[in-house]
C-alpha cells in the first residue's frame, strides 16, 4: 500500500522540482521508499532553516539505492564517484 513521506528541502531545489527542471532526488536511504508513494516536499529557508510554507507533492518512480549498485570496484568510485541522471522523454 502507498505511503505519503513528508521531507524538507532547500529553496533552490524546491524552485527548480516546481519548474520540472529537477526530476529526481538523491537522499540518505535511511527511510523506506516505494514506487507509488507520495513524496511531500516542504521548503525551507537555507539560512534559518524554517519552513517557508510552499510545499510540492511528486509521486515516487523508479527508486534505485546505491547499495544495490556493486557495478564499479571502490576504487573507481572513490575515484569517480556517483551522478544521478535524470531521464526525459521531450528531445525539443
Amino acid at each position: 500500500m502507498s505511503k505519503v513521506i513528508v521531507k524538507k528541502v532547500l529553496s533552490e531545489y524546491f524552485d527548480k522540482i516546481l519548474n520540472s527542471e529537477k526530476t529526481f532526488e538523491c537522499r540518505l536511504a535511511n527511510w523506506d521508499c516505494e514506487p507509488g508513494d507520495t513524496l511531500v516536499l516542504n521548503e525551507i529557508n537555507p539560512k534559518t532553516k524554517e519552513l517557508t510554507g510552499r510545499t510540492i507533492k511528486r509521486k515516487v518512480g523508479y527508486v534505485g539505492k546505491t547499495k544495490d549498485f556493486n557495478f564499479w570496484s571502490k576504487k573507481q568510485i572513490d575515484k569517480y564517484g556517483y551522478q544521478i541522471i535524470s531521464l526525459l522523454d521531450d528531445f525539443t
